[in-house]
Formats: C-alpha cells, sequence, structure tokens
C-alpha cells in the first residue's frame, strides 16, 4: 500500500494485523455500537420517529433478529433493556408479548444518537446506491430470462402478502439482489450487494402500508423489465432509491412534522 514498505507485508503479500489496523479508517458512528446497542438505537429510534405506534406489538424475537441482523439472544437482551428505559412494556396472556409503551419514554436510548450523527454516512450511500441501482435495472432490462423475471414476481407477491416489517424486510432485500443478477453480469451482484447491505444496517421498522405502497414500485421496475425497457427501468430505481434521502430515518429527523413518521414517508419507498 502506498506509504509503506514491502517488508512490512506478512508472506503472500498481505499486511499484518497492525499495520491494518493503522490504515483502517477511524470507527465512526454506528461501527462503534455492540450488536446489542444497534438493536436498541434502532428499535428506540423507530419509535421516536413514529414509525412503531405506542401499543404497537412487536413481532417475535427471532423475526426481528432476522431482519435486523443480529442474534436472538442480542434481540431478547435489547428488548429487555428497552423495556426497563420505558421504551417497550410487556404484557401477559393471549393478548400480551412485548409492545411500544402508551407513552414511550423518549430521549433514554443514547446509543439513538449515533445514529442520528450518520446522516452524512447515510446520505452517501444512498447516493452510491443510486448509481448502481440505475445501472443494474437498465441491465436487466436489456438481459433478465422468463425464468428471473418469475422469480421476481414471486417476491413481489411475497412482498404484498407479508404479515410484518420483518418478513417484508427479507424479501425486499432478495428482490433487489435478483435485479442485480437478472443483469447476466456476474461483477454486477457483488459491489451493488455490498452497498445495499451497508444501507441495510441503518434499516428501521416501518409501517406495513408504507412498504406495500414501496412495493408498487418494485412492481412498476419489474413491468419495465418484462417490456424490455431499460430507460423506464433505470427511471424507476432512481425514483425508488433517489427518494430514500427524504423517507428514511435521516429525512424523518428533518421533517419538523415527523412526530408520526407517517407524513413524509407515506408516499414514498422505503427500501
Amino acid at each position: 500500500m502506498p506509504g509503506h514498505l514491502p517488508d512490512a507485508m506478512e508472506p503472500g503479500g498481505a499486511e499484518p494485523e497492525a499495520v491494518r489496523s493503522l490504515n483502517a479508517p477511524p470507527l465512526g458512528g454506528i461501527q462503534r455500537l455492540s450488536a446489542l446497542d444497534t438493536v436498541r438505537a434502532r428499535i428506540a429510534l423507530a419509535v421516536e420517529l413514529g414509525l412503531l405506534a405506542p401499543g404497537e406489538r412487536l413481532p417475535p424475537t427471532d423475526e426481528i433478529a432476522a431482519a435486523l441482523g443480529v442474534g436472538d439472544i442480542t434481540v431478547r437482551r435489547a428488548l429487555a433493556s428497552l423495556h426497563a428505559d420505558g421504551v417497550l412494556e410487556r404484557r401477559r396472556g393471549r393478548t400480551g408479548g412485548t409492545l411500544v409503551a402508551e407513552r414511550p419514554a423518549k430521549g433514554t436510548v443514547t446509543e439513538a444518537g449515533a445514529y442520528r450523527a450518520a446522516a452524512a454516512e447515510v446520505h452517501r450511500l444512498i447516493d452510491h446506491r443510486l448509481v448502481l441501482e440505475c445501472g443494474v435495472a437498465h441491465l436487466a432490462a436489456l438481459h433478465a430470462d422468463e425464468a428471473a423475471l418469475d422469480a421476481l414476481d414471486r417476491l413481489v407477491g411475497a412482498m404484498d402478502e407479508a404479515g410484518g416489517w420483518t418478513e417484508f424486510r427479507g424479501h425486499d432485500e432478495r428482490f433487489h439482489l435478483a435485479v442485480a443478477e437478472a443483469t447476466g453480469i456476474a461483477f454486477a451482484a457483488a459491489p451493488y450487494g455490498a452497498v445495499l447491505r451497508d444501507l441495510y444496517r441503518y434499516y428501521l421498522p416501518y409501517p406495513l402500508d408504507i412498504l406495500r405502497r414501496s412495493n408498487c414500485e418494485h412492481r412498476a421496475l419489474l413491468d419495465a423489465l418484462r417490456r424490455g425497457d431499460p430507460v423506464g427501468a433505470a427511471e424507476v430505481a432512481r425514483q425508488h432509491v433517489g427518494q430514500l434521502h427524504r423517507t428514511m430515518f435521516v429525512g424523518l429527523m428533518d421533517d419538523a412534522g415527523a412526530e408520526a413518521g407517517g407524513t413524509k414517508a407515506g408516499g414514498a419507498s422505503a427500501g
């Protein structure tokens, strides 16, 4: 690497761990948080923005774990701590479970500040994804075969039928990765998937009605792919990703009227 002598390399050209740590960019924002703290922050921020409403029941821990990319034990510990913080409450019986408190405490989960401070990084990732997404959609319109289109159609249908934000989140990721694979270019999926996963680290729970409206954009993209319309597909992709600047939490925090969380995100993409 520039600035390092060849004899600082390990056999085979690999850098020793000490050199890698010196070269690595400083950890910032959510990268400093533990898995437990990221779950706490994401759920607390969703509550503060009104994306999770007072009294709303949270999905089972295994579904939350899958949606947020952590382990079940981590989710259980996070939910217990959020209950202690007054953000969530637990009820017994058939109608019980873990729910958003009727009057959830706000500002008690300091880890959420790392997400608020990451606004510039989130906007950068959205722009990076925007460039890749438009190119992927253009190429998929030229090269997607019937098998790929049918697979995408099934995923759009699955998102229409999803019972909650945890289930929708998994189908959404598979849909976008499948579009990249439909380009027929092996190189396309890897860099696109990396940016998608980086952005998903900032994923917050969203109301299902908003997610289902965003699925209309998935359907519009699929229609453009079926028509073999690369310009139309790229335009759908541009709108779908570009409006994340407004509909992800970074946009909702800028909206003075976002206490309920739905006004600004209501007609836009959330994934």
